[in-house]
């Protein structure tokens, strides 16, 4: 088998490059899959092009190209004519592309159509197109430009037979319609034809899939002896008796898994998925109340210093008054303050120790930890979470670990994607919670919008205005944090007191702006969406949303959830064209209904594609997974471990084990 480093092209730093990416071998870069197509195989008429759409056009510029500068910004325009219409073209940052398009130019450009500031069309820094036909677009790697990861590709596939062989059950193939390994590889990386490329990647996305279920179905099977917490129904009916509100019956369901769980001699892996103010907060409590009842330590670890901070106030108003003494962990205290934590969690005196990743940091001793729960679950990996359960103290028990997600995913893919962990769905909302109305508002009614959040804001109510960027962009046409507090300062929202941030603020800066309009100093909170979780104000009443076309479904489900959380009528507006996505939002509340519409509309790629960095990715998954192939590979689990099919079961297995070895040790080690 040829190693890497014979292959054409392939220096000292390109390898070092490739390794750095996860690529060693000859097998490791043939199952690096392109991330998209190009597809120039089609010419589409000027006359027949709208926004969104990713074309292949090919015409004539109608004058020469003009260059012209913005800051340090530089644009080449021109206008391109074909014998149906035109289309303006921009460049940013390619100065040199006026002097290498000449007017008698026929010009073929590949790239996505949008809309500028004005609201009309133009095509947005295009490929000037060379090669015809299906092209592979492979992840960026610094040192090593596209054309020669092609090239590599073409290389390595003449390996392909001995790199990557079969490794699904022919019965298996057969079943699911499922195509060859080795025909699969070959149309994913140079795909021949359009259908070639769709049966390609039907076969690797579901053995992508399959494979991930498995190992996760392993990893699930192979859980540790736990800390065992002797609790009962009792003391889960004493905690509901305890708060200052009814438990539904959801909250009443999921707590007493969660007891079960903590009794079973295995460590508890379990996932609360439940949509936004749902009482997930509440379950956690629960949980950290039955271990604090056993004389347990429970460590409760949230992705932002805001998020831990809220939960520390809750906790103190809800845990204290029942004898569970709380603290506070973050990575901006000061020396002393640190030195103090962390002598009271060593000691045992906190039983709830909430915070950030300064939790899982270098000399944080615990004391007869025997709980641990991670809030916001895509925004932590396993690794993190595991590292969090390494500092029990025992070797030979895990504590038990309970992991929040206020972000609706289907239960489909909830089960692929967390198969280490059982699953509990909050299905039921507390009565009380004020249904949010939902908007589409265009441009032109821009005015009418500022004049009801001045009306809100006279009756002492509040507004979040959220912008998908920090900072103005010419080479992005979205209105911007800093833009747009600027310019409603001094304009249609002078009159009101606003507040601004975003991800990237001192967090000093950003603290006192949030408790600011936490306590109702502010009117208006301009904001990136560093507000998506975090911040509970009930006084808050109306969500604005810039450029909503910009986002997921699901995150603007997210964002809408930071208002209706008192008894007031409560509004969100999404500001941009109407289309079949956003009205899906206007038409229901339902988080997990808004989640299976937008992995039906967008594909589980792109609905991945929004989970942070350190979470499992499964291979294949963003280029031809569907709905039904996500149930087809489930049942195909089932199927497998019937009886009969030993056999069948034992090969993909291994499979399995092949595929995420790395991922599976290093669940195994942390």
């Amino acid at each position: 088998m040829m190693p890497l480093s014979e292959l054409k092209g392939l220096g000292k730093a390109r390898l070092e490059t490739l390794e750095k990416a996860g690529i060693y071998t000859m097998a490791d870069l043939l199952l690096t899959l392109p991330v998209r197509y190009q597809d120039t195989s089609t010419i589409t008429p000027l006359a027949e092009i709208s926004a969104g759409m990713e074309v292949c056009v090919s015409g004539y510029p109608k004058a020469p190209p003009r260059l012209s500068k913005f800051h340090s910004l530089t644009s080449v325009t021109l206008r391109l004519c074909d014998e149906t219409g035109s289309v303006p073209v921009v460049w940013y940052n390619q100065p040199w592309l006026q002097n290498q398009i000449h007017q008698e130019d026929l010009l073929t450009l590949y790239g996505r159509i949008d809309l500028d500031k004005q609201g009309r069309i133009r095509m947005a820094s295009p490929l000037l197109v060379k090669e015809r036909g299906i092209l592979p677009v492979y992840r960026a790697l610094s040192g090593i430009p596209p054309k020669i990861m092609r090239e590599m590709m073409r290389q390595a596939l003449t390996q392909l037979e001995d790199c990557c062989p079969e490794i699904l059950p022919d019965i298996l193939r057969i079943k699911y319609h499922l195509c060859e390994r080795n025909f699969a590889l070959r149309q994913a990386h140079f795909p021949e034809t359009k259908e070639n490329l769709a049966i390609a990647l039907r076969r690797i996305s579901f053995e992508g899939m399959l494979l991930y279920q498995t190992a996760a179905s392993a990893v699930r099977g192979e859980r540790a002896k736990g800390i065992v917490i002797h609790t009962s129904q009792e003391a889960c009916e004493q905690y509901w008796r305890s708060l200052p509100f009814p438990p539904t019956g959801a909250q009443r369901r999921v707590l007493s898994e969660i007891a079960q769980d903590l009794h079973s001699s295995h460590a508890m892996g379990r996932m609360i998925q439940g949509d936004v103010g749902c009482g997930k907060t509440a379950l956690a409590f629960g949980a950290i109340a039955l271990a604090a009842g056993e004389g347990y330590q429970s460590a409760l670890m949230a992705p932002t210093e805001i998020l831990a901070r809220q939960h520390f106030e809750n906790a103190k108003k809800l845990l204290e008054p029942m004898g569970i003494s709380c603290g506070l962990l973050i990575g901006g205290m000061r020396t002393k303050e640190r030195r103090e934590a962390l002598e009271k969690i060593a000691s045992g005196e906190w039983k709830a120790v909430i915070g950030t990743h300064a939790l899982i940091s270098e000399g944080v001793e615990y004391s007869n930890l025997g709980l641990v729960v991670t809030d916001e679950q895509h925004r932590f990996g396993v690794r993190q979470r595991r590292l969090l359960s390494k500092k029990a103290v025992s070797d030979e028990y895990a504590p038990n670990e309970l992991v929040m997600s206020a972000t609706p995913i289907p239960r489909t893919l909830a089960l692929v994607l967390y198969g280490d962990l059982d699953l509990s769905v909050v299905d039921e909302l507390p009565p009380g919670r004020t249904p949010v109305k939902t908007r589409i508002v265009p441009e032109e009614k821009r005015d009418g919008l500022y004049d009801f959040i001045r009306k809100e804001a006279a009756q002492g109510r509040q507004t979040y205005i959220v912008c998908p960027l920090v900072e103005e962009s010419e080479q992005i046409d979205a209105r911007s944090a800093q833009e747009t507090y600027a310019e409603l300062c001094t304009g249609p929202l002078a009159d009101l007191k606003l507040g601004l941030t975003f991800g990237d603020q001192d967090p000093a800066e950003k603290a006192e702006v949030i408790r600011r309009f936490s306590s109702g100093e502010l009117d208006v909170l301009v904001s990136t969406t560093v507000i998506e979780v975090g911040v509970n104000v009930p006084s808050a009443t109306v969500m604005v949303i810039e450029n909503a076309d910009r986002f997921g479904l699901s995150q603007l489900h997210q964002l809408r959830g930071r208002v209706g959380r008192g008894a007031k009528e409560s509004w969100c507006f999404l500001m941009a064209s109407s289309n079949e996505r956003l009205k899906t939002l206007c038409e229901t509340n339902d988080g997990f209904k808004i989640a299976q519409k937008d992995l039906e509309l967008r594909g589980p790629g792109d609905f991945l594609g929004t989970r942070q960095h350190g979470d499992r990715q499964i291979p294949g998954i963003a280029l031809g997974a569907d709905v039904q192939m996500l149930e087809e590979s489930t049942q195909c689990l089932k199927w497998l471990r019937s009886a009969g099919y030993e056999a069948e079961w034992a090969m993909v297995k291994e499979s399995a084990r092949a595929a995420f070895a790395r991922v599976m040790d290093d669940i195994a080690m942390n």
